[in-house]
């Protein structure tokens, strides 16, 4: 549930509901250090919130790509405690851009294990609409890197006409980053070999998505920022 500032608070059982999980797989996260303990709440309670959430994602992202538990540890042992929900999007949007693209044709049964939650017929074409699910007969097939992402905006409060000029204005503005940076680092490595090449490619992808993704974050609270204090928002609607 949400409260009234806003803070999402869930229990286990719903906290490994949404993140797709067993709660017998947060406890044993829980013990190894990989989730920090709830809040506990009346009667003993434990209480989960978005960063319990993000930091479950993180971990699933970096189990997509090989990683074994001992060096998932590590790599959760290195980052600040106290990162918030956002900065582990950043994160996990930072270890998604290591992967290759992949498009899996799954059936719906599958396709809502992955999502963590089932699927109405509504969310199946909000799903189809923002480009996450493409129906194949009786199947699906699946962006698996945007999966995640389409169902988060599954509850966002947006019209998905919104969410889709959302899609648009980032499309259209990261494809022209994506260009100029391409121009800039092609002249810088023009006179190297080919292998050279490939391997500052590899090394500069998830380093450019995490500036992307800091720059972007930043100006947004800025905007948002400015828009409240114009009056705007919950607390002051004009």
């Amino acid at each position: 549930m949400t409260t009234e500032a806003g803070q999402l608070t869930l229990t286990i059982d719903e906290l490994a509901a949404r993140a797709g999980v067993t709660v017998r797989t947060v406890r044993f996260y829980g013990t190894k250090g990989l989730l920090p303990p709830p809040v506990i709440g009346p009667r003993r309670v434990g209480h989960y919130g978005r960063e319990h959430l993000g930091r479950l994602a993180l971990i699933e992202e970096l189990q997509q790509q090989g990683m074994t538990l001992a060096a998932i540890e590590r790599y959760v042992q290195q980052l600040p405690p106290d990162l918030s929900a956002q900065d582990l999007a950043i994160h996990r949007a930072v270890v998604a851009s290591w992967a290759p693209d992949t498009v899996e044709t799954v059936p719906r049964a599958e396709l809502e294990r992955r999502a963590g939650r089932e699927l109405g017929d509504e969310d199946v074409e909000r799903l189809a609409a923002m480009g996450v699910i493409e129906p194949d007969g009786t199947a699906f097939r699946v962006d698996t890197g945007l999966l995640r992402l389409g169902v988060r905006l599954l509850d966002v409060p947006l019209s998905q006409e919104a969410i889709l000029k959302a899609r648009g204005v980032l499309m259209e503005h990261s494809r022209a980053a994506a260009h100029e940076l391409s121009q800039l680092f092609r002249g810088e490595v023009s006179q190297r070999a080919a292998q050279d090449v490939k391997s500052l490619s590899a090394d500069m992808q998830p380093l450019v998505v995490q500036a992307l993704l800091t720059t972007f974050q930043r100006s947004l609270r800025e905007e948002l920022r400015e828009w409240l204090s114009d009056g705007h928002g919950p607390t002051g609607q004009r």
